[in-house]
């Protein structure tokens, strides 16, 4: 039986390094450092768990209805019927309040994901995992 996957999309240095919690829990760990490259993963993959970290687009154009980095990755979830991978966000305290404008807007997945400040301790991450 082939163990669980995460995927950590890394965009920034403030995202935490989590890989060891990541083997202790049994998971493999996918690391990406962009969104676009998890994206491409998930033609081939299907994490039971994606970590990233959450950041709200201040300014878009008016042709785009994204509201952060995230939103490409979620639209591309979406179209595979019945999977729902757990999301975990990690927040800045600054941005914390734009996340429910993200879940909000996709209605199929705001019961799929949990939203942490920065910086987070291992404990946290555990008890989502």
């Amino acid at each position: 039986m082939s163990k669980p996957v995460v995927f950590s999309v890394i965009e920034s240095p403030g995202h935490p390094k989590l890989s060891n919690l990541y083997d202790e829990k049994g998971y493999d760990e996918m690391e990406f450092t962009s969104v676009r490259r998890a994206i491409n993963a998930l033609k081939k993959y299907k994490p039971d768990v994606i970590v990233a970290q959450f950041f709200f687009s201040f300014s878009t154009n008016y042709a785009s209805n994204h509201i952060s980095n995230l939103d490409s990755l979620i639209i591309t979830l979406q179209k595979y019927s019945g999977y729902k991978p757990k999301f975990i966000f990690l927040v800045s305290k600054k941005e914390y309040q734009y996340i429910d404008q993200l879940t909000s807007h996709y209605d199929e997945f705001s019961s799929s994901n949990h939203s942490l400040i920065l910086p987070v301790t291992d404990e946290q991450i555990k008890e989502l995992l």
